[in-house]
């Protein structure tokens, strides 16, 4: 296998360039969209695979092929990315480029937007709202009586539609609404995440964890006010703070140096409020693969709990939900190790024939939570997505 990259139109628009059947990773206009399929690798050998090919780097850019995928939220399961054919890349300083592989042509027909088809959707709740509410408070006796610090509990609903649903039409809108987010498409598995899970570029490492949630309204001077009850929430300073303190015990062995901010802040996206903590620092000399430290932090106690196999245990059990790719992660790592990957979260999963979507969301249940709170909480999640596909 041979790979060549050259710059390309920095004009194009990385969403277009995936269109509804390609694979795209994208914040804020920097990432990946790809065409086609080179070759299918499995994620834990995906780096050591893409050193071996044959590259030829007509740009003054520290760049090349790419992997691409997302792995499930069960621990350690099997997973394996995509190598496209054709991919764009973007970086921070405006930087454009384009890497084929093997006989592809650089060039790129760029999908248009198409216009609104009429259609109808249903919407179903597929898990009961009693179950989700007994498996809450099942959640809430295992940490009252010490058997776990936190674990979160989910909740799925389903969305039908008379038409196929239009991925590139849901992609433009989630851009719309949620650019700052990791907006991703992997074979059908489409979503925006506004949680990083782990970056690393060169020896620097950075995660961004999010846990403790609030709705945000619209009306700024009652979402500053919603902010600054979840800054005071000892439920969510909780929540939180079990989350940024497994991250940093399951990040330092890998680091030579490794910090975090003191107090969480508060990150706004279109349809809530989050509590975050950037954690940052340098790796060790020997250094891992973004996808050793995947597989170390996956699935994040933000979407399982702590201590992990005993949260991720009750969950099994008192859930009563298979969550496939919902709360594992989504990115892309290339030859180098380097790579980004976010919490695969505000997602929706479309059956083949993309008239059906699943979409799952989920709270982190600790001593003080509430079933009726913890409801409302997995609502206002479930907006972003359904908003981006029942929205003509």
């Amino acid at each position: 296998m041979r790979a060549t990259t050259q710059f390309f139109d920095a004009a194009v628009d990385l969403n277009d360039v995936a269109g509804g059947d390609g694979y795209l990773f994208v914040r804020d206009g920097v990432g990946f969209a790809g065409q086609g399929i080179a070759h299918i690798i499995s994620a834990d050998t995906a780096a050591d695979f893409l050193r071996t090919i044959d590259h030829d780097n007509q740009t003054s850019l520290d760049v090349g092929p790419i992997a691409i995928g997302n792995i499930a939220f069960q621990r350690m399961a099997p997973a394996t990315l995509v190598i496209p054919r054709k991919v764009v890349g973007k970086d921070e300083a405006g930087n454009c480029w384009i890497t084929t592989i093997d006989d592809a042509s650089p060039t790129i027909s760029p999908a248009l937007a198409s216009q609104p088809k009429p259609s109808t959707f249903n919407v179903q709740p597929i898990t009961p709202i009693e179950t989700y509410k007994k498996a809450v408070l099942a959640a809430r006796d295992a940490v009252r009586t010490g058997a776990i610090t936190k674990a979160v509990i989910a909740r799925e609903i389903r969305v039908t539609s008379s038409i196929p649903i239009d991925v590139h039409a849901v992609l433009l809108r989630l851009r719309a609404t949620f650019a700052r987010s990791y907006r991703y498409s992997i074979n059908g598995f489409i979503g925006a995440s506004p949680e990083l899970l782990v970056e690393i570029k060169g020896d620097r490492i950075r995660s961004h964890p999010l846990a403790g949630t609030t709705p945000r309204t619209g009306d700024p001077k009652t979402d500053d006010e919603l902010a600054r009850k979840l800054i005071a929430s000892m439920k969510d300073q909780v929540e939180h703070r079990v989350v940024i303190d497994a991250i940093h015990e399951m990040l330092l062995p890998w680091c030579s140096y490794l910090d975090w901010e003191p107090e969480p802040s508060v990150l706004q996206v279109a349809n809530v409020q989050h509590l975050g903590t950037l954690i940052e620092g340098h790796l060790s000399a020997v250094r891992p693969s973004v996808m050793e430290i995947v597989r170390t932090l996956s699935p994040t106690p933000a979407l399982g709990g702590h201590p992990r196999d005993a949260a991720l245990t009750l969950i099994a059990e008192v859930e009563e939900l298979d969550r496939g790719p919902y709360g594992g992660a989504v990115g892309w790592v290339d030859g180098s190790g380097n790579g980004t990957w976010a919490v695969a979260i505000r997602c929706a999963e479309l059956s083949d024939d993309r008239l059906t979507a699943r979409l799952i969301a989920g709270g982190g249940i600790v001593a003080a939570s509430d079933p009726d709170a913890e409801l409302a909480e997995t609502q206002a999640k479930f907006q972003a997505m359904l908003s981006a596909i029942v929205r003509p």
